[in-house]
């Protein structure tokens, strides 16, 4: 007897009226604390500036249209392992289109990828070459946006890969590519190592540590790989101690203020993107709110952040990858690990220092990071 496999069903986001209401209300209710006793974002996102955001948010953002445009890309759900994972599915006009899964992060979703989706599946619309075109598929992790919330422990990263490449399979997609930043490339580089149906991998926040041995003298690049480090260290992982060791306490406040949810997300689009001090320097208002929505809509503060509970301590160990990889070194990713350090990890054959972008690669620099997607996965064609 065979057991029979769950089926591929259609999905279209659609918010009843009643939550967009219940937001602006909450909007309206929000208790402000104090402004901080400093002049920069040291203490956190400025109240002023989170002020405006919410009033914006409140008044003139326009999730009607937001979701038609998300809608415009064609979206499923499927069960996996006991849970139903969410996913987009665009494919190409063009034949021998190579399939490629797109992995998002914290404080990350599907949305990070609206501006690329377009120019990797139909490259002849955008500037390419028709033999650069990739079926994309981009899930949302379990916990998150619209996939199913986990409710016992085990869904860490080397599950979800497993997940990931279930879902290629039961696409039809026996060979294909898999790129991701954030746990996005943790994701990718499990499925590196698991080899499956996936051909090579690409990553914009490779994990590579400095050799046991150090040598006599640190490279200018390892000197600024540590120092960018220990300031993280340092002044950047707050957050991460606390997703990964009370997302439960967290979630609590997340889940009933959209302020606070709002804070929690935009003050990384800050520290994270190569914004030149302001986020709005690179990502609209618009877009920042549609990243935050996919957590405010599917209440997933808490489950989003209960994957640093069940991966954190590992994240970035693990066997060497040998199937080729591709790197895109952005200059304003939070971790900015030498190419000499990564080689220890990965099989790199593809390697791009970038001119410019942070964190967000797809979001803040779509045009970089398609080009650079494209460049390496020609060579595995």
């Amino acid at each position: 007897m065979t057991t029979a496999v769950p089926p591929i069903r259609p999905f279209r986001i659609a918010v009843d009226d009643a939550e967009l209401v219940d937001l602006r209300e909450r909007l309206a209710r929000t208790r402000w604390p104090e402004a901080e006793c400093v002049e920069d974002w040291s203490q956190g996102i400025p109240l002023s500036y989170t002020r405006e955001l919410a009033r914006y948010w409140e008044h003139d953002y326009d999730w009607r249209v937001r979701e038609a445009a998300l809608n415009e890309v064609d979206q499923f759900h499927t069960e996996i392992d006991g849970l139903d994972i969410h996913f987009l599915h665009q494919r190409s006009p063009h034949d021998g289109a190579l399939p490629l899964v797109l992995t998002h992060g914290w404080p990350g979703s599907v949305v990070e990828f609206h501006k690329v989706i377009g120019p990797l599946t139909d490259p002849t619309a955008h500037g390419g070459r028709a033999e650069d075109a990739f079926h994309v598929v981009c899930p949302s992790l379990p916990g998150y946006g619209f996939s199913g919330k986990p409710s016992h422990a085990g869904w860490g990263v080397a599950r979800i890969a497993a997940a990931w490449e279930t879902l290629m399979q039961r696409l039809g997609y026996n060979r294909y590519g898999a790129q991701g930043g954030d746990w996005g490339a943790a994701v990718t580089s499990e499925i590196g190592r698991n080899h499956g149906g996936c051909i090579g991998i690409h990553l914009n926040m490779p994990l590579g540590r400095p050799p046991k041995e150090p040598p006599g003298q640190w490279s200018e690049a390892e000197q600024h790989a540590m120092a960018a480090a220990a300031e993280h260290r340092r002044w950047g992982t707050g957050y991460a101690q606390q997703q990964s060791t009370r997302p439960q306490t967290l979630g609590y406040g997340l889940a009933d203020s959209p302020v606070g949810q709002l804070a929690w997300i935009v003050e990384k689009f800050w520290a994270w993107s190569d914004c030149d001090g302001h986020p709005e320097n690179v990502l609209s208002r618009d877009e920042m709110l549609d990243d935050v929505m996919m957590y405010w809509l599917t209440n997933s503060a808490t489950s989003s952040a209960r994957l640093y509970w069940e991966s954190y301590r590992g994240f970035g160990r693990g066997e060497r990858v040998e199937l080729p990889t591709g790197v895109a070194a952005f200059p304003k990713e939070i971790l900015r690990a030498p190419r000499n350090w990564c080689e220890q990890s990965f099989n790199i054959t593809h390697w791009t220092t970038m001119p410019r972008g942070g964190h967000f690669a797809a979001l803040e620099q779509p045009e970089l990071f398609v080009d650079d997607v494209r460049t390496f996965f020609a060579t595995l064609r």
